[in-house]
């Protein structure tokens, strides 16, 4: 097998869609290092795993000897990404994007080779295009155009609001492109729109069109819906070692391969191996924290990992009471404190409809009791600890 048949194996792991392969054939027998950019708007200040999926697939290029471009949109960041949305997003401010994009910043970094990455802000060139070069940049695309994209298309259907600004995301996006002259753009199935306006524009402006990379989107611990930190579902990069290690612990077997190949650094091969040896009748979750602590390795040390791994052990495998948790105190009314009232206060739940939602599910235990009635009131001053699921445990006094 020739090097750029080799290259091309690792490009393909995991990805959803090549577009369009052949041309990316023809620029790595070139033998010549290509550009490869991946944008990510600063929206909050942590990245989660589904975020790392793209990271990764960066990091393989970067192997194979191509010079990496992590774009930081603080530019587009203010516009607000109305991909998948239904509801016209709330541009933030400069200074929250700033911030965030000194988190990203540091964050990639666990991945990514610091000395082979080029840090890029697509404000650098959106600034210096300004007014006029912004209306020159509108009037390449037509209103129809932009509503074939389908969160517009649904949008304008339903008679839901898009704002103007939207319609300059991904024209913003395709600039970027153009002003980066990328070889490769990095970007998750959700993106095709906007990925391949990049194309457009490059033709327009006489380049060579970018390749299209799409990266599946990493489906969350519910193992249904994309990884989001506004449903609850992620694995957050700077989460505690035990966090994360129960997190990953929790996910069903079958998820487990998908984050193997989304996630993991081991070679395709190691990872065929891993399943010939299930399939052999080992229990998947030995296999599974194989998983937990490479991840766990990766953005915090070898030692977090197997410190993870024992407090596991303890904590679920035995049904120990882990010693270290938080402690929390609460004052007692006459009427005293509903169950529901008193897990949210003690930081355990994020609202008294999830605790409801948690003791009918049977995973909510006072000092290791199960609690079944969701109307219990506790009114006897006094500590005790109280568990939520697997992971979440306070003690807490009431007094």
């Amino acid at each position: 097998m020739t090097d750029w048949q080799d290259a091309m194996r690792e490009i393909q792991r995991g990805a959803d869609e090549i577009l369009l392969e052949d041309e990316l054939v023809a620029k790595l027998k070139e033998g010549k290092p290509l550009k490869i950019k991946a944008g990510f708007d600063p929206t909050a200040p942590d990245l989660h795993l589904g975020h790392t999926v793209l990271i990764n697939k960066l990091r393989t290029f970067q192997a194979l000897g191509h010079e990496v471009i992590f774009l930081i949109g603080d530019f587009t960041g203010l516009i607000g990404d109305p991909t998948g949305k239904n509801v016209t997003r709330k541009p933030l401010s400069k200074e929250d994007v700033l911030a965030n994009a000194e988190t990203y910043k540091e964050q990639v970094f666990k991945i990514l080779d610091p000395e082979k990455t080029t840090i890029r802000f697509n404000s650098e060139w959106m600034d210096e295009l300004g007014a006029a070069g912004m209306i020159m940049l509108a009037a390449s695309q037509t209103v129809a155009r932009m509503l074939e994209r389908d969160d517009f298309k649904k949008r304008y259907a339903n008679g839901q609001p898009i704002a103007i600004h939207e319609f300059l995301y991904p024209l913003v996006q395709g600039w970027d492109s153009v002003a980066l002259e990328a070889d490769v753009e990095l970007g998750g199935t959700d993106q095709r729109f906007n990925l391949l306006m990049g194309r457009e524009l490059q033709k327009e402006q006489g380049q060579r069109q970018q390749t299209v990379l799409m990266m599946p989107l990493l489906e969350g611990l519910d193992g249904v819906q994309k990884m989001s930190k506004s449903l609850g579902n992620y694995i957050g990069i700077t989460d505690a070692p035990n966090d994360m290690f129960g997190k990953i612990m929790s996910i069903s077997d079958d998820l487990m391969w998908r984050y193997y190949d989304l996630l993991s650094f081991r070679p395709i091969e190691d990872i065929a191996a891993l399943k010939t040896r299930v399939e052999n009748g080992e229990n998947p979750r030995d296999i599974k924290i194989e998983l937990a602590k490479e991840i766990i390795a990766r953005f915090h040390t070898e030692d977090d990992a197997e410190a993870a791994h024992q407090d596991f052990i303890q904590r679920f495998q035995k049904n120990a009471i882990p010693d270290d948790m938080p402690e929390v105190t609460l004052t007692l009314s006459s009427e005293g404190m509903a169950i529901g009232n008193l897990l949210k206060e003690a930081g355990l739940v994020a609202s008294t409809s999830e605790a409801m939602r948690m003791v009918k599910q049977g995973a909510v235990k006072i000092n290791g009791d199960k609690v079944e009635d969701t109307k219990l009131t506790l009114s006897e001053p006094g500590e005790a600890v109280y568990q939520v699921g697997k992971r979440k445990f306070a003690r807490v006094t009431l007094a």
